[in-house]
């Protein structure tokens, strides 16, 4: 395999490449901006580094010997492709990977990936779901969205996005034939929808004040399939209010219980401080963004009235 010691120099070859085109050294000379004798120089070096005559010099120009025909073929396609190369790697959209729970990205990521492409069309967002940990390295992964607590560690960027605020969310349809705002004793009697969070007895013990013994749950392993279940009327859910704030909006979910769980872990976007992509701060700017405008959105509004329980006819 030839190695960069066995290639002529690369001067040598750009002025052959355009000597050949034109068959002069003059109109070479122009289209490289430099001299005709540097031209007619570089083509000598590259003849005497390929000990053979790749021109010959006549009156009126230049006129090809046949091993410099043949030659300078293969040369122009060589310099053909690695510009056809450098377009394709200049239009190339940039990946950007990020790794996110997948109760994170089914209810606040991608119901906002149209709008993320609309803004950086030049970017490739790759999406990647999963609650195990990830290695930035190992996994190839840009930028990931983690609930949790600072410090995740010095070589990561850790930027919040919003504070743990849990809420209880039920379909609308549930919500009438139950008796809301629920007290105590109807949460007793309600079927609550667990996740591996598990946060109902700390839930109930903050807004009741005290332990209530709950007599009916389903348990799934995803916050996001405890939601699907509220939205098809199986029970109540538990959720950060951020991740449920569409579906409130929307009134597809609506709040039985008033009050909510603060604090605990936050949603925090990581980054690695070093050897990220470009593009990877513009993925990271616009979702910083957009969660600023939800924590806006909610501070206007926080006693909207589709996150209210629908009363009593």
């Amino acid at each position: 395999m030839p190695t960069s010691n066995d290639l002529p120099p690369l001067n040598g070859l750009r002025a052959f490449a355009a000597a050949g085109r034109h068959l002069t050294f003059r109109a070479a000379a122009d289209e490289l901006g430099v001299t005709q004798g540097a031209v007619a120089q570089q083509v000598r070096g590259l003849e005497d580094h390929l000990n053979l005559r790749l021109f010959l010099r006549e009156p009126r120009g230049l006129a090809f010997t046949e091993e410099g025909r043949a030659y300078h073929i293969a040369i122009a396609r060589a310099f053909d492709q690695m510009a056809d190369a450098t377009d394709a790697l200049r239009t190339a959209p940039s990946h950007v990977t990020i790794s996110v729970t997948p109760t994170f990205a089914s209810k606040w990521l991608i119901p906002r990936l149209a709008a993320f492409t609309q803004a950086h069309p030049g970017i490739d967002l790759r999406i990647t779901a999963t609650e195990r940990v990830s290695s930035f390295h190992a996994d190839g992964i840009d930028l990931a969205v983690r609930q949790g607590n600072p410090p995740f560690g010095a070589s990561l960027r850790a930027d919040l996005l919003f504070e743990q605020q849990i809420v209880a969310v039920c379909a609308p349809h549930l919500a009438e034939a139950l008796n809301t705002p629920m007290d105590a004793a109807g949460i007793a009697e309600a079927t609550l929808l667990h996740d591996t969070h598990d946060l109902w007895p700390q839930f109930i013990k903050t807004v009741f004040g005290r332990d209530v013994p709950t007599a009916r749950g389903l348990r799934f392993n995803q916050t996001t399939l405890s939601l699907d279940a509220a939205l098809a009327g199986q029970g109540i859910a538990l959720a950060n209010r951020f991740l449920v704030q569409r579906d409130l909006r929307a009134k597809r979910l609506v709040q039985p219980i008033e009050g909510a769980l603060s604090g605990g872990s936050g949603f925090y976007l990581l980054s690695p401080r070093q050897g990220s992509p470009s593009g990877a701060a513009h993925v990271r700017d616009w979702l910083l963004g957009r969660a600023r405008d939800d924590v806006a959105e909610a501070a206007l509004r926080p006693n909207d009235e589709s996150n209210l329980p629908i009363a009593e006819p």
